[in-house]
């Protein structure tokens, strides 16, 4: 199954009593990363497994939406390592333009001191000292994750090497004409000063209010309705819809513009819901993105009249005033004109906000740069249709192909100080030139660079081949790209997969950045809602690891990893998972004491009992399942499993099982010692990818190897035992219910009663003893007189509980519980017999009745086997 390879004669191994995870999980971190287990070799001649860590914020620190998805990349590496890959986990950080600046503006505030008081060359001088000593925070919080990441690889988008990659594709996508200069509408926030990305704007519902405003006289009136009424300084039309006969009359005149003195025309436009409101819209193409469209096709002027702080431009009385202040001021100068015919207040409605500083973004005419997307999407929606690329799960398809068929063109200019600066110079007579890594600057008088910077999702487009060397063709970029694997929220789906899928493909001459796309949901609380500071409901990661050790948060995320819903998570759980630990710890230093071992071959399976056989055919069934699972990214799946193979059937049943075993010593024993630690081996090895620290202690312990993370994978050797299988089940139902029948009569787990054990007839002989120990059974004396008799499987089990029990209660307790089941029953059989109700009911209500129905028959056997089983007074 394993090659001990790396095993070493040692005797008696001993562990502390209790494990704890703070004691051990940093010290073994660096031991790691010191070795250079991590580390990834261009000139390894192993097949390249290679993933790129989603770059956190410079600024940002762990939450638990990163130690989940950076749980399962760890995972998915950790055990492709094991497997023989050359295996390269990409770390690094991303520059995070917008959030950088305003951190190092509101550092320079508590000074009085501005950026523009620094200029822009002393400013990013000092954005770059702050990264030097406070940026980074989450690398430390990651090796507390125990994340196996390639550290001597940490790239920065904005380092010598990608900047270069940054100006080279910039200008091969200018030169190709996919990147342009144009006056579009953007998302606007008049706090941070520049244009922001669709990802950068949160959408919540705010209380504001809805006005109707009447445009035009008499048969010219048309009825308007908006929630931004200071934008109608800007109003340069209002549109009908084509067949709205209502307004057909209208059509092609011109009617007045309230408060302005101007007159705009009527046009028709199939934009418009003629179902909706009056079924006319203003249009202000200056300020709405759908109302820029109308103006395009129509040849409306734009009139802007609010600038990059929001403040009103328009001449007259509201010039000078915030957009608040003049949508009241505005509002009521109409209503003083008679203009107002409704007025719906409050009236809430999705506002979108910057996600920076949560001020309300401001649709905006402007100059910006953008990136043509029409051939790159195509390409990227050509590579999933192919199959080139697939994405997990394959219910997302839908959702990747809704977004790159629909792309509009991508605005990559952002009016900061902090990232990288457009590669474009203009000279003093209107000359436009794109400087690329290796062009000399113009120089000369009247030339100037451009002063925006790049969206920040431009670099990290490409992340999977800059980090590699690209445009160099590395040794690294040869070994490790394409990527095998991504995986990322379905949250970021369209704004960072898509954009490394356009560039991808153009850059590496058609071949897709990664082979697969695996998508996981966002972690909620234990309530299934979202996790906020506002909510009250945010967890730090650090104090549940704090708390219960990385381990346990680890195999909670993982365990919780279905693919593309969303994690729900709390404390409880956590704990659950330290238990789950600790569990495994106690269990492996039973194990040594007992003698446990990997020395020497696995006894043949003649030479082995039935429990050591059971045991061995369910470790090899547990590492096919987990290699199954793991291929199709179930990572829960994966956990569950291994949970319970691990504590029912290793920890509850084989451990226990075998004490007796041990106890007589001899060669069962011998043999069952090596097969237990066979099996911890293994089961370690299985589970070291998910819970790594645990398991690298217990392990290094019981095997005297040098680590885990170098260790081999299992692999399914073949063995299996379905009549071992078929006889410990035989087994362990028997204990079952005996263990029901006891608990059922009351009986203290811990409480030895008499009894007799028929096992003719059965494959159960050989283990009357452990199962004796297992049920707290005496052996019969010679005034035995049974009480109770539970025939289960073949068996037949007699006890004595005269003086355990109080036998007339307990008749009083199950004739009553006998008679609710009964109850149950007829009324459940009642209404299944109903064609009405079968008629009427949803599927899933019947199906809820069918299994109260069952469980109500079950009840009734049980109950009265009970019942006969007692002693009769």
């Amino acid at each position: 199954m394993t090659e001990n390879t790396q095993q070493s004669n040692h005797s008696a191994p001993e562990l502390p009593t209790q494990y704890t995870p703070a004691d051990v999980e940093g010290p073994l971190y660096e031991r790691w990363v010191e070795r250079g287990y991590f580390d990834a070799d261009e000139k390894s001649e192993k097949p390249p497994y290679t993933v790129v860590i989603p770059p956190p914020n410079v600024t940002g620190s762990l939450h638990l939406g990163h130690a989940f998805e950076h749980t399962l990349i760890d995972a998915l590496t950790r055990r492709k390592r094991m497997q023989g890959f050359e295996t390269l986990w990409q770390p690094g950080m991303d520059h995070a333009g917008i959030a950088t600046q305003n951190v190092v503006e509101r550092e320079l505030a508590k000074e009085g001191v501005s950026r523009d008081d620094l200029g822009r060359e002393a400013f990013v001088e000092r954005v770059w000292q702050w990264k030097d000593e406070s940026g980074g925070q989450i690398s430390g919080q990651m090796r507390r994750l125990g994340e196996g990441v390639a550290w001597s690889r940490e790239r920065f988008t904005m380092d010598e090497g990608l900047s270069q990659a940054v100006q080279t594709i910039f200008k091969r996508l200018y030169d190709d004409g996919l990147i342009y200069r144009a006056e579009r509408i953007i998302n606007w926030c008049p706090r941070c000063m520049t244009a922001i990305s669709d990802i950068e704007v949160e959408y919540q519902d705010d209380d504001g209010e809805l006005v109707s405003i009447r445009y035009g006289e008499g048969d010219t009136a048309i009825v308007v309705a908006t929630t931004r009424a200071e934008t109608m300084l800007g109003d340069t039309a209002v549109a009908v819809h084509p067949e709205d006969a209502r307004y057909a009359h209208l059509v092609g005149t011109e009617i007045e513009l309230p408060l302005t003195g101007r007159r705009i025309p009527v046009v028709a436009d199939e934009h418009v819901d003629p179902e909706f409101g009056t079924g006319a819209v203003k249009v202000t193409p200056a300020h709405d993105p759908n109302d820029f469209e109308i103006g395009r096709r129509h040849d409306l002027p734009h009139i802007a009249v609010l600038d990059e702080r929001g403040i009103i431009t328009a001449h007259g009385p509201f010039q000078g005033l915030d957009r608040f202040e003049a949508r009241s001021a505005i509002v009521a100068a109409l209503r003083a004109e008679g203009r107002i015919v409704a007025e719906k207040r409050p009236y809430t409605h999705s506002v979108g906000h910057c996600s920076r500083c949560k001020t309300t973004i401001e649709p905006r005419l402007s100059m910006q740069w953008w990136v043509k997307v029409d051939p790159l999407a195509k390409a990227a929606g050509d590579a999933v249709r192919s199959g080139e690329v697939t994405i997990h799960p394959k219910e997302m398809e839908s959702r990747y192909f809704g977004w790159v068929d629909n792309l509009h063109d991508w605005c990559i200019s952002r009016q900061l100080w902090w990232g990288h600066r457009i590669p474009v110079w203009y000279g003093p007579n209107g000359e436009t030139v794109c400087v690329g890594p290796d062009d000399e600057a113009p120089a000369g008088e009247g030339w100037t660079q451009e002063t925006d910077v790049l969206d920040t999702w431009f670099s990290s487009g490409l992340w999977p081949f800059s980090t590699l060397g690209w445009p160099e063709r590395t040794p690294s970029l040869e070994k490790f790209y394409p990527n095998s694997v991504i995986v990322t929220g379905y949250d970021i789906l369209f704004f960072w997969v898509t954009r490394m899928m356009m560039f991808g493909l153009y850059a590496m001459d058609g071949t897709p950045p990664f082979r697969t796309i695996v998508l996981h949901g966002m972690v909620r609380d234990q309530f299934g809602k979202k996790m906020s500071k506002s909510f009250g409901n945010a967890v730090n990661p650090l104090d549940w690891m704090d708390a219960y050790g990385s381990d346990a948060l680890r195999f909670t995320l993982a365990r919780g990893a279905n693919p593309g819903i969303d994690v729900p998570i709390g404390e409880d759980w956590v704990q659950g998972s330290r238990n789950f630990a600790n569990k495994i710890w106690n269990a492996t230093r039973f194990a040594l004491m007992n003698g446990a071992t990997v020395e020497g071959e696995l006894p043949p399976a003649e030479q082995l009992s039935a429990t050591d056989r059971w045991i061995l055919s369910r470790l090899n069934s547990v590492v096919t399942e987990v290699d199954a699972y793991y291929e199709d990214y179930q990572f829960a799946k994966v956990s569950d499993t291994l949970f319970h193979f691990a504590w029912d059937e290793v920890f509850d049943w084989y451990v226990e099982l075998s004490k007796t075993t041990f106890m007589a010593g001899g060669p069962a024993a011998d043999a069952s010692r090596r097969v237990l630690g066979e099996v911890l081996d293994v089961t370690l090895r299985l589970l070291h990818p998910v819970v790594p620290f645990v398991t690298e202690t217990l392990w290094t312990t019981l095997t005297g190897g040098e680590s885990l993370v170098i260790a081999d994978w299992p692999v399914d050797s073949g063995f299996r035992d379905a009549a071992a299988e078929r006889e410990i089940g035989t087994v362990q139902q028997v204990v079952t219910e005996v263990r029901r029948f006891r608990s059922d009569q009351g009986l203290q787990p811990g409480q030895k009663v008499p009894a007799k054990l028929d096992l003719s007839g059965t494959a159960l002989a050989a283990h009357e003893a452990a199962m004796r120990a297992l049920l707290r059974l005496q052996p019969a004396g010679d005034d035995f007189s049974a009480t109770a008799s539970l025939p289960v499987a073949g068996a037949t089990v007699a006890l004595d509980l005269s003086g355990a029990i109080d036998v007339e209660a307990e008749r009083k307790r199950l004739t009553k519980d006998l008679a609710g089941a009964e109850k149950e029953l007829a009324q459940t059989t009642a209404k299944l017999g109903n064609e009405a109700f079968l008629a009427k009911a949803p599927e899933q209500v019947k199906e809820k009745i069918r299994t109260r129905q069952a469980a109500a028959a079950a009840d009734i056997e049980r109950l009265s086997a009970q019942l006969a089983s007692l002693p009769q007074s």
